[in-house]
């Protein structure tokens, strides 16, 4: 018996600041997906600026909902302004970050993928 395991991506854009108001836009999009397992969530920060302890909180409460539901979610092309706020609360240990989209692509097998957005 052969298993196949379909991986689904899940891909967020975020774009300017993930602060109060853009961080409950990004909690509402996170919310507004059916967690099912092996899926891989990205959120690719490329066009945000600026993230202040407020927007810590959506990117957080995904990770544990991707974790509980059996999902890995990652984070990438993140500027160098949200990396120090990571890196001052030690959240760059937490998340798996990667330079780019492309680089998270070495991770699935490309067969097998299934792009959803």
């Amino acid at each position: 018996m052969t298993l196949t395991q379909e991986r689904q991506v899940i891909l967020f854009k975020p774009q300017g600041s993930i602060d109060l108001h853009g961080g409950t836009a990004l909690s509402e999009k996170m919310a507004g997906v059916e967690p099912q397992r092996h899926q891989l969530w990205v959120i690719d920060l490329a066009a945000v600026d600026f993230m202040d302890s407020s927007g810590l909180v959506p990117l957080v409460k995904g990770l544990k909902a991707a974790r509980q539901s059996g999902c890995r979610l990652v984070l990438c092309n993140v500027q160098t302004p949200v990396r120090l706020i990571l890196e001052l609360t030690q959240l760059d240990s937490v998340f798996e970050i990667f330079n780019s989209y492309e680089d998270i692509l070495t991770i699935v097998n490309e067969d097998s993928l299934v792009l959803a957005s």
